[in-house]
């Protein structure tokens, strides 16, 4: 296997579908997800910086930040909704 992957293990659909099931969360579990997330292409950036790939780097945190700022929307999303949540 690559050392990047296009596709996930053990998931047959597509990333359209991945990003479609993602989406259809609970807002809290996909405010997690997205911290995650974020939390890995922060780690990626930081190693980036180390072999002396700034601009790889840079863009990296760029999107680390985004996510994260994503996963805070999504967790106010949460507050709203989370009072009318019947589990």
């Amino acid at each position: 296997m690559q050392k990047h992957a296009t596709q996930l293990k053990n998931y047959d659909k597509n990333l359209e579908e991945l990003a479609n099931e993602l989406g259809d969360l609970r807002y809290d579990a996909l405010s997690e997800f997205l911290l995650h997330l974020s939390k890995k292409l922060k780690k990626d950036s930081l190693a980036d910086r180390e072999r002396n790939r700034i601009q790889l780097a840079n863009n990296l945190k760029n999107a680390s930040n985004a996510v994260k700022e994503s996963s805070y929307s999504i967790k106010k999303a949460w507050k709203i909704c989370e009072p009318f949540m019947k589990e």
